[in-house]
């Protein structure tokens, strides 16, 4: 009985409490040292890892989304943090990609600061709501100084994944 009130339960649940962080970045989707020198070369870095993925229709209007979303205010939103994200009609589901820059970017961030730390996040035009509730978790998330510090100290792709995995294995729902 209680597995069957389990699945249940885990049916109806809305999917933002089933999404995480984790669950959406994949190694593959990393790049433990980007080689753009502008914000725009790096965010185009991260959309072209997408190129042949299934749940993109339209690498081009995923790319338009993000940067159009860029030109209203900077993404760049402090401590060396930049989370580049728009939502279309030209994705599947909601994707993600993270990078490094060794020596940091200007991004026109909040604070002035470089940027050494990017997390690109594409949402389903559909599901605002779950694309809002993921870019909160992921700024909760960097805001923490030491899980910035080992995100930047991390060598590989699946080092990043597993600091994610385990920082939000720690992480208190609101």
């Amino acid at each position: 009985l209680y597995r069957k009130l389990n699945l249940f339960y885990n049916f109806f649940k809305p999917i933002w409490e089933q999404m995480k962080v984790s669950e959406l970045l994949k190694k593959e989707f990393i790049i433990p040292e980007l080689n753009g020198e502008t914000k725009e070369e790096v965010i185009n870095e991260l959309i072209d890892l997408f190129k042949d993925d299934h749940r993109v229709d339209d690498i081009e209007k995923v790319r338009s989304a993000v940067l159009d979303r860029e030109k209203i205010m900077s993404t760049g939103v402090g401590k060396g943090f930049a989370i580049p994200h728009g939502k279309t009609s030209a994705v599947k589901e909601i994707i993600g990609a993270f990078g490094k820059i060794k020596d940091g970017i200007d991004y026109q961030s909040l604070d002035g600061n470089p940027v050494q730390l990017v997390f690109l996040l594409v949402g389903k035009d559909t599901l605002i709501s779950t694309h809002i509730k993921l870019l909160s978790r992921i700024s909760r998330l960097m805001n923490k100084d030491d899980f910035r510090h080992r995100l930047i100290e991390a060598n590989s792709a699946d080092d990043i994944v597993k600091l994610f995995s385990d920082e939000e294995e720690h992480f208190l729902e609101l």
